[in-house]
């Protein structure tokens, strides 16, 4: 816990005024694990897995595979021919999976 060593200190008659209650519930607010957290807004944002995707588009453009580059028999991810460790054709793998 940082110390603000600017502000006054208090004294011994103030410190006795303070009773033994007050400051324990002062500590048990500074000790509180609760964050304030808007439950609607959090169930707005919430994505179940499995949920319904039927409305919605994608904007993605796919291209077909080009002349040079092949499917990894492993990973099934279409590379650039200069990721080719070994084989060829529907045994190609790529240099990550070999």
């Amino acid at each position: 816990m940082a110390t603000d060593y600017d502000t006054p200190r208090k004294t011994d008659d103030e410190l006795t005024e303070e009773s033994i209650e007050e400051l324990k519930a002062r500590r048990a607010e500074a000790q509180s694990g609760q964050v304030d957290v808007d439950e609607a807004e959090l169930a707005e944002t919430l994505e179940l897995p499995g949920a319904d995707l039927s409305g919605e588009e994608l904007t993605v453009r796919v291209l077909p595979k080009q002349a040079d580059e092949f499917t990894c028999s492993r990973c099934f991810l279409v590379h650039h021919r200069t990721q080719l460790a070994k084989g060829e054709g529907v045994t190609a793998v790529c240099s990550e999976c070999a």
